[in-house]
């Protein structure tokens, strides 16, 4: 194609040169879903929508543009909202986003919230390549409106020109992006009358819980209910670093159930049903374990010896192996040492996925694959239904995971342990009709359930405001909707809560 810009007599340098300014770019789409008896017709917009920093002094122009009207980032999201009803602008809307931090919103879209959802069997394992989708029976549409967000970075999701990436992966950078979307995402709509929630899974549940507060306090927003899934708000509980006990026993219940599911525990133990497993797991480690770990050195080779036994019998490793690891068996070596005779690995975020390596005699696994399983199949379900069904058309590519997890700044907690707890608390107690709904995964050892309890009962939050919170436990890993029980008890549970509202 020629280039007709560089003929034209009245173009000036500065136009030559120039970039095109960032601008909405959105489709919108009729369709028609059946759930069981019903027919759900609705209408999907898929697309960008720039977000101006409003907040931002004006303190003149750059390049003719005042500072405070300059696009900063490009936010590509999907809404789904249902036709038909009555009087739209009072009806709930439920904004959703994944983790990573550099997940986009694909897992929780097509795995259990969208009209559409990727097929898998009964375990969760996806059909071969090419990977299909059908229609999700399941879907959150039947009771509010639905909003994916990807993340600047993620998706569509990009930063202006001139604006640095790095700026937008930030833990409040973060919320300022996501808030300021939302904002305007309701104003826009006319939504500022509907119940509004938030769902967010693993990092997700951080961004969340930052945001029930952060929407309070910079836009006067208050939430009616906050679904975290796969719960990671406070860090600590997850690390296993030098000197921080906590995570020990914290991991230990999951440990079991994994050793449980694949019969690599003592008998005794391994006739039991899996929830009389994890109690009596949880019983050991929140006492003997969590009081010799306390003790570090001055344990006893005695009481040494007897905690590496227990240890051993709930997790299905060899008390010399304890021994060797200190009493301490990680995350990364428990994944490779479990199944080691076996010639196999267990997986991070779902445990009950095995995967192969170069060799056995590494001390951690090569892949998570359960990942490793599901990338393939998600990244196919979110273009074909872009193209196929949305209409909407791109050369850039959908990212669906961004590697930034590790490159993730968190300015407010320099020096320790990143802790939004105080930032729910504080909303929750700022706004006592808040609920929150939190699932967790048995076999989920990305974000063990023991730490989300843990978290859960160390936020500070008062009595009175206990009751606000419903936690639901599934025989599933860090995503367990994609087990096809969980799928449907879970489905159940995010109905029943937003109607609730």
């Amino acid at each position: 194609m020629a280039d007709t810009t560089a003929k034209s007599p009245s173009a000036t340098p500065a136009e030559l040169t120039a970039k095109p300014e960032l601008q909405d770019r959105l489709v919108t789409t009729e369709h028609r879903l059946v759930v069981g008896k019903k027919t759900l017709e609705y209408t999907a917009t898929v697309g960008t929508v720039v977000l101006r920093d409003y907040a931002a002094k004006d303190v003149g122009t750059k390049d003719g543009l005042k500072e405070a009207d300059k696009p900063r980032a490009s936010f590509f999201f999907i809404a789904y909202s249902l036709k038909g009803v009555k009087k739209p602008e009072t009806r709930p809307i439920t904004f959703s986003f994944n983790g990573g931090p550099g997940s986009s919103s694909v897992w929780l879209h097509l795995g259990i919230l969208g009209p559409q959802r990727v097929v898998a069997d009964e375990m969760g394992m996806p059909s071969p390549p090419p990977h299909a989708l059908t229609d999700n029976e399941h879907t959150l549409l039947t009771d509010s409106d639905l909003v994916f967000i990807d993340p600047v970075g993620t998706g569509h999701s990009r930063m202006a020109e001139g604006e640095k990436i790095a700026e937008f992966h930030e833990y409040q950078r973060d919320l300022d992006s996501v808030g300021e979307f939302i904002r305007l995402h309701l104003t826009r709509c006319g939504r500022w009358g509907s119940p509004k929630y938030l769902i967010g899974e693993s990092y997700g549940t951080t961004r969340a819980a930052g945001l029930s507060l952060h929407l309070q306090d910079k836009h006067d927003i208050f939430l009616n209910g906050v679904m975290l899934v796969s719960l990671a708000i406070d860090m600590q509980t997850l690390h296993f670093d030098h000197a921080n006990e906590l995570p020990y026993p914290l991991f230990l219940p999951t440990f079991a159930a994994t050793a449980w599911y694949h019969k690599a525990l003592v008998p005794e133990l391994q006739k039991k049903p899996l929830v009389d497993v994890i109690a009596a797991t949880e019983a050991f480690a929140n006492t003997d374990y969590a009081a010799a770990l306390m003790q570090g050195s001055r344990l006893t080779k005695a009481d040494r010896e007897h905690i590496a036994g227990q240890v051993a019998r709930f997790t299905g490793l060899s008390a010399d192996y304890v021994l060797k690891t200190d009493l301490r068996p990680t995350d990364s070596r428990y994944f490779k040492q479990l199944l080691r005779e076996r010639g196999q690995t267990v997986g991070r975020l779902d445990t009950r996925f095995l995967g192969l390596d170069r060799d056995d005699a590494g001390e951690s696994a090569e892949s998570d694959p359960m990942l490793s399983t599901l990338a393939g199949a998600y990244a196919v379900g979110i273009n074909r239904l872009l193209k196929d069904k949305l209409n909407f058309t791109s050369d850039a590519p959908y990212v669906v995971h961004a590697p930034i997890w590790d490159k993730w700044k968190y300015k407010d907690f320099e020096n320790k342990y990143a802790n939004v707890g105080h930032s729910l608390r504080s909303a929750m107690h700022a706004n006592p009709h808040m609920r929150l709904y939190v699932a967790s995964g048995y076999y989920d050892l990305g974000t063990p359930h023991a730490a989300g309890d843990y978290t859960l009962s160390h936020l500070g939050l008062r009595d009175s405001l206990q009751k606000n919170i419903t936690v639901s436990y599934f025989e599933a890993g860090h995503m367990m909707y994609i087990h096809a029980p969980s799928l449907v008890r879970m489905a159940k549970e995010l109905r029943e809560f937003v109607r609730g509202g």
